[in-house]
């Protein structure tokens, strides 16, 4: 699936929460380091059914949606929100058990892979129907592949996964054969479950893509039936009854838009809410007493992400891998994750997920050290200072924008920590926070100086798409900082064609090597995931790959059941 191909951007866990009207003030910071295994008190990391609960249809389950995504059509999301909603309505042609992390026929019933890896072939299943009844065809298997194609497309994120497949070939109506011009270690995985297929029947190619209706109304093969979509307020989906597959239990699955951390931890014990996020501080200090520990389960669980603060590298200074490092080197990220995040993370020196052996934990993160960094941008050139102390090269100042989505109090406490530090050191920083939508787009468009967004991690990572120089000028592309390094190029290559694991791995670490070095991100935190679940559900088991949870799998017993068609949650 898109989820584990294509790696989403996602607001970071430190940019999650309330827009303020005015900046909160920057907390004092302690400098002592977090334990290595923070605590969490009243916590589970899942909840299974008792012996007498047994698995049962009905009720609703309704969701926060921190932002709205900006389309549900998959080929050309790009953020986590629309991953969200895909999941259950759309389907790709295999299935990644999350359990086994192995593949298992979905819309494919089976597949063939030739000997020398090039052809894949997939014989999809005769008894699929679309949404609106419409019977599943190898046709709309090829028309989702050139749809990522067609360069017209805003695809770039996905499409660079099928850069090296070079046609999708009916065999029969229901089978289709991929070819690809060299091995790729993800081919299986990115055309059977990377790709979500959707509907040619429902296209008019005479309609641009881009801005087809079906990006807000989406239909598909899966389990939950796209409803309807009330902008800034929620998306509804309901159970498909004709489903082809297991049906799931719940009748409905509503996500609520909730901006704000402080108002989402509201509803939730208004009863409006089933499973809300939690930040560090509602973790420990608004949800430890015993009326919140009667009604909801509290959990905790791994996600594989990391946040970063990135720098473009097609603007003065951040073109200087001196002054990128001196960045890194000014923000007391110890500090910060001890003070504002009470110690719930793990601060990160590379582009993959610390749990896994693709990370190289010989790189250490650099640490919090002003004059070490105060020395590296002397020897840049920003030496002198003006008469507001500010540093200088060329008579130009040192002054960007440091570009943040609205919506996060502890995001602002570290923006505005930084920026005094920063100061310090004789650097002028100013804050803009935008909406997700209108952040997004200045990020496509390269149209910032520094931003701070968090990715979703692959399970099987290829760096491709974030970090190969081919995609540094592309607009639209992950390769948002302008990185290129010709020996990263390389070495990610190689990568792709290499099929042994501990082989990849060795490649993985070599790259993480490289891009430590040089600094295109300031790399932040990877944190634990924090949750309150009503305890009404149950059934929630968290895995190590995403989607961390099946909502699919949950359940309400039929003695606890709240809500019907007759009796409705609040709007």
């Amino acid at each position: 699936m898109k989820k584990l191909c294509l790696l989403l951007v996602i607001l970071a866990a430190i940019a999650l929460g309330s827009c303020k009207p005015k900046s909160p003030a920057a907390p004092a910071l302690e400098s002592s380091s977090c334990p290595a295994n923070p605590e969490f008190p009243d916590a589970v990391e899942k909840v299974l059914p008792g012996p007498e609960e047994k698995p049962t249809p009905g009720d609703w389950l309704i969701r926060r949606m921190p932002s709205e995504p900006g389309t549900l059509n998959p080929v050309t999301a790009t953020d986590i929100y629309a991953e969200y909603v895909d999941i259950l309505v759309l389907e790709p042609m295999l299935y990644l058990n999350p359990a086994t992390q192995d593949f298992e026929p979905l819309l494919a019933e089976r597949y063939e892979i030739s000997p020398d890896k090039l052809d894949l072939t997939f014989y999809l299943r005769k008894d699929v129907r679309w949404h609106d009844g419409q019977p599943l065809t190898a046709e709309d298997v090829i028309y989702t592949f050139q749809r990522i194609m067609d360069p017209k497309v805003d695809s770039a994120a996905l499409r660079v996964y099928f850069s090296d497949c070079t046609e999708a070939k009916k065999i029969d109506e229901h089978t289709v054969r991929f070819h690809w011009k060299q091995p790729y270690f993800k081919a299986l995985e990115t055309v059977g479950q990377t790709m979500f297929i959707i509907p040619k029947h429902v296209f008019n190619d005479s309609t641009d893509f881009n801005k087809h209706p079906f990006a807000r109304k989406p239909i598909g093969t899966g389990p939950y039936k796209f409803a309807f979509w009330e902008t800034g307020k929620k998306i509804e989906l309901v159970k498909n009854e004709q489903y082809w597959g297991k049906k799931p239990y719940f009748d409905r699955i509503i996500f609520k838009v909730i901006t704000d951390d402080n108002v989402a931890l509201q509803v939730f014990n208004q009863s409006e809410l089933d499973v809300v996020a939690l930040t560090p501080t509602q973790w420990l200090k608004q949800t430890n007493y015993p009326e919140f520990l009667k009604k909801a389960n509290k959990l905790y669980f791994d996600y594989p992400a990391f946040g970063y603060i990135g720098w473009n590298m097609r603007r003065p200074p951040f073109d200087d891998k001196g002054v990128r490092t001196a960045m890194t080197l000014l923000l007391n990220r110890q500090a910060i994750l001890k003070n504002i995040f009470y110690c719930l993370g793990q601060v990160v020196s590379g582009p993959n997920y610390i749990n896994t052996p693709y990370y190289d934990p010989a790189v250490k993160p650099l640490p919090y050290d002003p004059a070490l960094a105060n020395k590296l941008l002397d020897q840049a050139g920003w030496q002198n200072r003006n008469a507001e102390g500010v540093r200088t090269k060329d008579g130009k100042p040192f002054k960007f924008e440091f570009l943040l989505p609205a919506g996060s109090e502890d995001t602002e406490k570290i923006a505005t920590i930084y920026k005094e530090d920063l100061a310090k050191a004789g650097i002028i920083m100013e804050i803009r926070k935008l909406e997700w939508a209108v952040f997004l787009q200045n990020i496509q468009d390269f149209s910032f100086d520094a931003c701070t967004l968090g990715w979703a991690l692959d399970a099987f990572p290829d760096l491709y798409q974030i970090w190969h120089s081919s995609l540094a000028d592309v607009k639209g592309s992950s390769n948002h900082v302008g990185y290129k390094n010709p020996e990263v190029d390389r070495l990610i290559q190689q990568a792709r064609q290499e099929f042994d694991k501990q082989k990849r791995i060795e490649l993985n670490r070599k790259i993480h090597r490289i891009i430590a070095e040089d600094q295109p991100y300031t790399f932040l935190f990877t944190f634990k995931e924090l949750a309150a679940l009503d305890k009404r559900i149950t059934n929630v088991a968290p895995y190590p790959i995403r989607p961390i949870f099946l909502y699919t799998e949950w359940f309400v017993p039929a003695g606890r059941q709240k809500y019907t068609e007759g009796k409705k949650p609040a709007p």
